[in-house]
Order: C-alpha cells, then structure tokens, then sequence
C-alpha cells in the first residue's frame, strides 16, 4: 500500500531527495519549503501524487496546518520527515543572540512544533512513523557549531523520550544522524563567516581550515541516503538511532570510547556523593592523583 509523506525542508538538498525517492516509489507526498515556488517542478512533474505547501516549521499554527494539509489531501499520515534546518559557524562569544535563537528555533523547536502535530493523528491511527534528521554532531560537539550541537543534542534526548511515550499505540521514532553531506550544507554553514579574535583562531578558525576541504567532496551521496530512508519506511524492526556513513562510524565510536574512558576514571568521585557510600570526599583527593 502506498504510503503518505509529509517532509519539511523540501526545497533542495536532501529534503528534495526525499521527496522524488519517495513519490518515484509510488508514495503520496506533502512537500514542504518556506519558498513554495522551489515545489513548482515537483507538482509539475508528478501532479496529484504530491502536494506543495508553503511551511516555516518555527511556526506552531503553519506546522498543524501541513499535518491537516496531509490528512485532507490524502486521508491520513503514515510518515513525517523533519528534516528542515541549517547550521552556521561562529565562535559562541560572537554569535548574537537572536541568531543563536534562530537556529535553535529551526533545528530544534521545528521538529518539536511537527511532531507535536502529527501524534494525535498517529496515535488516533495507532501507526506511525517519525524520522527526524538529526546529525552525528548530536553525538559529540566541536568548535564552531555550538547552537547547532546545542539543537541536535536536544533533538536526541527529545525522540528518545516521544518514542518511549508513543511506543504502545503503535508510532514509532527514529533518530537519523548522518555525517557529511554533499548538499552544500558545510559550504553554507561555514561561509558569511564573521572575523574570528585571535585567540579563537586556534579552537573555531583551525576547524575552519581543516574542513575547508570537505565542502564538495562530503562522502554520503543524498540520493543514496534518500533511497535508504524510502526503505526504513517498509521495515518492521528500526533502530532508535542509526548514524549515517561509513565516515561517520569511527567518528561515533572515539566519542563514545572517550566518554566511557572518562566515566571510569572519575567513577570514585561519582560514587563518593551518595548516603551510605564507603567513600569520603576525602578518599578521592587528591583528585589529580585519581587512576
């Protein structure tokens, strides 16, 4: 049975990957871009198969009206895809607020306002699924990107949390965190860049210089990671979080090594806090001279 789609950030990059995956394995989508024009081609090209809807997903009220859009136009919603956002690159001391905000507002409260307003159609359905594109910089944090780590990170924790919530009626969640992209994502992250102080030249501007690089070259074709996603679809049994990209492996496992790494070490600290403990905070000191 085709399945319906909605999927936000729709007008280029891997949103529009998605799209055409979708719709070319015979699917109904609700197509969704702040610029609606950018959905002309695909209406055009697939006609009452998809449907184009002008969507800011920092806005509450236009999130809840592309989820009524979906089930209007198609008669339910099987699948929603939050995959709006962007990243920009500053050091935290030079980012203004309002733009911290912004992003936050994007990456984060986006799929927050989404999800809010596809569950009750899901749980009324008592299936569903919900696939949020997160990053493996949900996974660790470098210089640079600290209100899209901040975003991620949350979005994270947050589906972890739904999923528990929504498991025994039947909607499921996934937390998709690829690595590196070609879909110009890191060349507009790390362009328009404000000048860098001296003294973060050698954290944010250093990480500049190495992934300068990159941009073009990201190993994870988006067609290739949209076919994968059009097949997660159809599988019974899904992962809470799947990273994305032979690259992004090794990535995940040193972070993952380090915490863990760091965790024993401090483990009598940990441990010495609590009623009945047979450590005092003066067994652990010097903390210097811990194992």
């Amino acid at each position: 049975m085709a399945q319906i789609w909605l999927i936000t950030g729709a007008g280029h990059g891997l949103g529009r990957s998605i799209v055409e995956a979708a719709l070319d394995a015979g699917d109904r989508v609700v197509a969704t871009a702040r610029d609606l024009a950018k959905l002309d081609d695909l209406v055009a090209r697939f006609g009452d198969q998809v449907r184009a809807m002008s969507l800011d997903v920092t806005d509450e009220a236009q999130g809840q009206a592309a989820v009524r859009g979906a089930v209007e136009a198609f008669g339910r919603l099987d699948v929603l895809v939050n995959n709006a956002g962007y990243g920009q690159s500053s050091p935290f001391e030079e980012m203004p607020t309002d733009d911290f905000r912004k992003l936050v507002e994007a990456n984060f409260f986006g799929t927050v306002n989404l999800t809010r307003a596809a569950l009750p159609v899901m749980r009324t359905q008592r299936r569903g699924l919900i696939m949020q594109i997160s990053s493996i910089g949900g996974r660790f944090a470098g210089p640079g990107q600290a209100a899209y780590h901040a975003a991620k990170w949350a979005v994270g924790g947050f589906t972890d949390a739904v999923r528990a919530e929504a498991a025994p009626f039947g909607v499921r969640l996934i937390t998709l965190e690829p690595g590196a992209m070609r879909t110009g994502w890191g060349k507009r992250a790390y362009d328009d860049r404000p000048l860098i102080g001296e003294d973060y030249q050698a954290s944010v501007g250093a990480t500049r210089d190495r992934l300068e690089s990159l941009w073009g070259n990201e190993p994870i074709d988006p067609e290739r990671f949209a076919a994968l996603i059009v097949r997660l679809s159809r599988m019974d049994e899904l992962p809470g979080h799947l990273v994305i990209g032979a690259h992004a492996i090794p990535i995940v496992q040193n972070v993952e090594a380090e915490r863990t790494k760091e965790l024993e070490r401090w483990r009598p600290v940990s441990e010495s806090v609590e009623f009945g403990s047979a450590l005092s905070i003066a067994d652990v000191e010097p903390l210097d001279a811990l194992p």
